[in-house]
């Protein structure tokens, strides 16, 4: 993380919080008490109004406060049930990510609209991704699409039969009940799409794809408004 976003970061969780442990700052951030302190201190003496000192605690000063975003109630309603749904089908990366987005946008709202965006009657249930191993290979192949390499695959069709697929990863795609990766497979040559749950192996290639206009994702997705209805 680098020093600006981690000062930032700082301030964004002491002013979350009635009261801040550095030993609960340094395990969120990542990084030693040592450094918990010394950026405090950078802060309190750059004119951050952040109370306490270590070994006690830290507060954000009363009587101070940061410029409120502007977003209506429901939009602050809509981020909670946006990232409580999402982050049970998002790979682990992905889920901290925006756990901690949520965090910052909450945290610098005022408190009745924070209070009344975190009550929020929308729930989601644990029955998304709960194997570990697709989420990993989820966070995998995302990577892979946003990188340009290769991936390989040993793919299960639904007949059962096994095949090895070179592809060019090109999105993730969510159909509301499983991920798919649309790609260019180089062993077809065409386009195809790959269900996540039927990947039983992945693996990242040291070799990286160019932008071609006839094997990127504009050109499956022209060709799929084109394509017919069946």
């Amino acid at each position: 993380m680098r020093r600006a976003d981690c000062l930032f970061h700082i301030v964004q969780l002491i002013r979350g919080r009635r009261l801040t442990q550095a030993v609960w700052l340094a395990g969120r951030l990542e990084v030693s008490l040592r450094t918990v302190y010394r950026d405090v201190a950078q802060l309190q003496a750059q004119g951050v109004p952040i109370q306490g000192e270590a070994g006690v605690g830290y507060r954000w000063g009363k009587g101070y406060d940061l410029p409120p975003l502007m977003f209506t109630p429901d939009e602050a309603r809509a981020m909670v049930a946006a990232v409580r749904v999402a982050r049970r089908w998002l790979d682990p990366a992905l889920t901290e990510a925006a756990d901690q987005a949520l965090g910052r946008v909450l945290s610098v709202l005022p408190m009745a609209q924070r209070a009344a965006a975190e009550s929020l009657p929308v729930l989601a249930p644990d029955w998304g991704l709960t194997d570990l191993a697709l989420e990993i290979r989820l966070q995998t192949m995302r990577e892979a699409c946003q990188t340009r390499h290769k991936l390989r695959l040993d793919y299960v069709d639904a007949s059962g039969c096994v095949s090895v697929r070179v592809v060019r990863p090109l999105a993730c795609v969510y159909w509301g009940q499983v991920w798919t990766l649309a790609a260019w497979c180089e062993t077809r040559v065409d386009f195809r799409s790959f269900r996540l749950d039927r990947m039983a192996a992945l693996s990242v290639l040291d070799e990286r794809f160019a932008e071609e206009s006839d094997k990127s994702l504009a050109e499956l997705l022209r060709r799929e408004m084109n394509e017919p209805a069946r």
